[in-house]
């Protein structure tokens, strides 16, 4: 392993190569632990560490280019100040001074005329760490001293974070690497060749051991096609799916009744409510053929140990919480929760015991703030009063091409009376409507600490070059501008060194063993917990101590106390239906890290045009042909794509990419057509509760244009090193 490094030799021009350990930034379950070779203070090369149990030394095809993402020609360098009309993406540049005194008088005069809470400290998942990211997040400091509003990180996994914690008490799940030993594994609305690869391999272990793989997913992904079945249902009808397969079960006596008994609260209740769910029901809800139904609840019934790999995408609709309510539940009617390889694994976002609290600290407000949700963007800038926003902070987010009423935000945003700042790397669809941006460092230049939420490692992130131009920390940007503000809380200034150790300093037993010391000199640690550790072994963090069918605390929260099925919106309107009979998915591009990696040429190229996937059924009566543009639309707006006729999706449902920026793709993007509302639980957002209706929009392809990716397209790049 590469020793601690104890200065910035690599960039002062030594001659010697150094290897500098650091860890991958991204929103991606697998927390990549990577090393970069400076020589004489250029970062030139960049490889995963072979010696990480779980990411054994591959990126993925998009960060094998991070380096040269990194130097991209279109990197910000240097503040700037808009000059023409929002949006236009016309800027001039200024000095960090001029930039810091404008945000300062800017932010104080909100504060002293509309309040605190009149400012929106808005950031994204664009960087996961504890320090310059999300985790922490940056910045919070400064926003509690300040009394803004609160942000709701609701945008991406919440919903069915919360449906988990309602049965299980937590959000923690099982040890991915523990798929090695499991005999079925149901990976469950989740593409893991695109989203999370490094799984693939514990997958594949199990496969060659006798291990039957389901995806479960309304498109045939690339992870699909690699499963020993696929079961292809109508999105947003998970729920249904899980009771008709425990109603099989159930028929065959194979739930656990020890573990029932010992481990469960709300037995009875509960199998009322799959009892309701006979196949024949699942499958007219589902889509599922009966006789699938019939065959996977059989083998879930005589199969220990199952597990479940669960992803984000199955729960952004307006049942999505309690779908994944459910897969906790129905491990606990089949014991699975008791075995090495059973189980849910959803995040592993509660093994980290770090002091979040310390980092925040929430004490700091004077008092109670309210809280935004960042699903509900354009209602926040165009409709929120008491007070109004009047200062939105946008940083590791580019919400003008991710958040759900894409037309809806970009009215929001172009507000005149709204002071935007966006910190950013690129100049992206947000940044243009700024008013204000800051360059901020990328991973190889700055401090950090990071977990990943689908292993249980650590990862250190030591800066290994120089600052590109006058780019800065995120934690420098916020001490910087809390200084000029005139701001006296101590906090405000902790160095990034002395912020590790206060995440690191809270004893908690995740954390046995693990030092500032060691994990700088190390790179990556695992956390304290033994690979052959059985969850919940000893019992679960819920009020009873067991696996709740029945929950008092949802019951307390207005929802249903039994877990049962809940319909997702639009896909389950039958008026609705007539008029945009289409289901659209947007899933996860192979090519782009949500909106990051859209504006990289090289990875555009192999991305393609935006295109919608599309039964030959539905096609045929469309008119549509491959390879022809167009219109997909619903009452909320519409965008152009591409058409790939395909049986990789199911009738009725058609199946495009996300993360296209719209002014490198000319014109608006897929979350045009998306409705700005709630999920069941948490405000998650709704991205594939969304009815469209498509429409030829324009000629064929013409000959030497850029082409969409094909359905069998290889997979060429996936695991470089």
């Amino acid at each position: 392993m590469p020793g601690r490094r104890t200065g910035r030799t690599a960039a002062t021009g030594s001659g010697a190569p150094e290897r500098v350990p650091g860890a991958c930034p991204l929103d991606c379950p697998d927390g990549c632990s990577w090393t970069v070779t400076v020589q004489d203070g250029v970062a030139v090369r960049l490889e995963g560490r072979r010696d990480h149990p779980f990411t054994q030394g591959t990126l993925c095809v998009k960060v094998n280019q991070y380096l040269e993402h990194t130097a991209a020609p279109d990197r910000l360098l240097h503040p700037l100040r808009r000059t023409g009309p929002k949006g236009s993406g016309t800027f001039e540049r200024i000095t960090w001074d001029q930039a810091l005194d404008e945000i300062a008088e800017r932010l104080a005069a909100v504060r002293d005329t509309w309040g605190g809470e009149a400012i929106w400290p808005y950031w994204g998942t664009g960087n996961l760490g504890h320090l310059q990211g999300m985790r922490g997040p940056a910045g919070a400091r400064l926003w509690n001293v300040l009394g803004a509003s609160g942000h709701d990180m609701s945008i991406c996994s919440v919903a069915g974070t919360e449906g988990v914690r309602f049965a299980t008490g937590t959000k923690q799940g099982i040890d991915p690497e523990s798929l090695a030993h499991s005999r079925l594994i149901l990976l469950w609305g989740v593409n893991t060749l695109t989203t999370g690869h490094h799984l693939w391999r514990f997958v594949r272990q199990a496969q060659e051991n006798g291990a039957h793989v389901v995806a479960i997913d309304p498109v045939l992904s690339r992870t699909a096609k690699q499963a020993d079945e696929h079961c292809a249902l109508v999105p947003g009808t998970d729920g249904a799916l899980v009771l008709g397969l425990l109603h099989v079960v159930l028929s065959l006596g194979a739930e656990d009744r020890d573990y029932l008994a010992e481990h469960t609260l709300g037995w009875d209740e509960f199998r009322e409510r799959i009892l309701a769910f006979p196949p024949a029901r699942a499958a007219a809800v589902t889509g599922v053929p009966e006789q699938q139904i019939r065959a996977l609840g059989e083998r879930l019934a005589r199969t220990r140990p199952t597990a479940i790999r669960a992803g984000m995408g199955m729960q952004r609709h307006a049942g999505g919480g309690a779908a994944l309510r459910l897969l906790a539940c129905l491990a606990g009617v089949t014991g699975d929760w008791k075995h090495l390889g059973g189980g849910l694994s959803y995040s592993t976002g509660g093994s980290f015991g770090g002091d979040l609290a310390a980092l925040r600290r929430d004490d700091l407000r004077r008092a109670p703030v309210r809280s935004l949700a960042m699903t509900r963007l354009s209602e926040g800038l165009l409709a929120l009063d008491d007070p109004p926003v009047k200062c939105l902070f946008v940083y590791g987010a580019n919400p003008a091409a991710s958040s759900p009423d894409q037309s809806g935000v970009l009215r929001g945003l172009a507000r005149e009376d709204l002071f935007t700042v966006v910190i950013d790397h690129f100049p992206t669809d947000t940044a243009d409507y700024a008013d204000i941006v800051l360059p901020t460092t990328m991973q190889t230049e700055h401090l950090d600490v990071h977990t990943g939420y689908g292993h249980l490692y650590l990862g250190w992130n030591e800066p290994a070059v120089a600052p590109a131009g006058e780019c800065l920390p995120a934690t420098e940007i916020f001490r910087r501008l809390a200084r000029r503000m005139g701001l006296t809380e101590p906090s405000l200034y902790d160095s990034d060194d002395e912020l590790v150790r206060q995440l690191l300093a809270g004893g908690h037993p995740s954390l046995d063993g693990i030092t500032v010391e060691r994990l700088r000199t190390e790179g990556w640690l695992r956390l304290n917990h033994p690979a052959d550790q059985i969850l919940f072994r000893d019992g679960f963090p819920t009020p009873s101590g067991r696996l709740e069918f029945v929950s008092a605390a949802a019951e307390a929260a207005g929802l249903d106390r039994v877990a049962g099925f809940t319909p997702a919106r639009e896909v389950d309107d039958p008026e609705l239906a007539r008029r945009f009979p289409l289901v659209l998915v947007a899933a996860a591009s192979h090519y782009f890290m949500n909106t990051i990696f859209a504006n990289r040429p090289a990875l555009a190229k192999r991305a393609g045009r935006p295109t919608v996937a599309v039964h030959p059924e539905d096609a045929a009566r469309r008119g549509l042909t491959d390879g022809r543009t167009a219109r997909i639309f619903n009452d909320r707006g519409s965008f152009e794509a591409l058409v790939r006729v395909s049986d990789t999706v199911r009738p009725g449902v058609a199946a495009t990419t996300k993360g296209h920026w719209s002014k490198l793709t000319g014109g608006a993007g897929v979350n045009t057509t998306v409705d700005e509302r709630d999920a069941d639980l948490g405000r998650g957002a709704v991205f594939h509760d969304n009815r469209v209706q498509i429409e030829a929009a324009g000629p064929t392809r013409a000959t030497g244009t850029t082409s969409a990716p094909r359905a069998d397209q290889n997979d060429e790049g996936l695991n470089r090193t």
